[in-house]
């Protein structure tokens, strides 16, 4: 029996975010070591049970995700998404409009999370440690494709 083994570097994953007032890559925007991460708004199914046991189960069709972008405290992308947020904050005409895209080549993963709107300014904090800015996004739609993880490559 052979054995399936695979790889995962985070040196693969890139990041972008696009919107009003600019577009830059967060893969070298001093990104820490907690990276990003996605979170499902909503739970996808919502369960009933009757009084008689009966049950139900209810779709939801939200694909809505929180996005949370780690970055180094003197990472040059807190200036570039500060900016970002500063000129989005001036009118609702800029706001929810960014785009994040992650992709893996490696594994296949590719991920768009749309209609998304800064949740407010990073959270700042000043110590004998440098810490990271946490900047997190509200994203109305995501679509989220993981990847094969090297089977359609040919991998071990």
């Amino acid at each position: 029996m052979a054995v399936q083994m695979g790889a995962y570097s985070f040196l693969d994953v890139n990041a972008s975010i696009s919107g009003p007032g600019g577009s830059f890559s967060l893969s070298s925007a001093g990104l820490s070591d907690e990276g990003i991460s996605l979170s499902q708004v909503a739970d996808k199914n919502t369960m009933t049970v009757g009084a008689g046991g009966d049950g139900m189960h209810s779709l939801r069709a939200s694909t809505a995700v929180r996005v949370s972008v780690s970055l180094l405290k003197t990472a040059t992308g807190n200036a570039q998404l500060n900016a970002l947020y500063r000129h989005q904050a001036v009118s609702s005409a800029y706001w929810g409009q960014n785009v994040l895209t992650i992709t893996n080549a490696v594994t296949g993963d590719s991920i768009v999370c749309t209609g998304g709107a800064f949740i407010k300014q990073t959270n700042l904090g000043y110590k004998t440690e440098g810490a990271m800015n946490v900047w997190e996004f509200d994203c109305i739609a995501s679509e989220q494709i993981l990847g094969d993880n090297y089977q359609s490559t040919g991998g071990v």
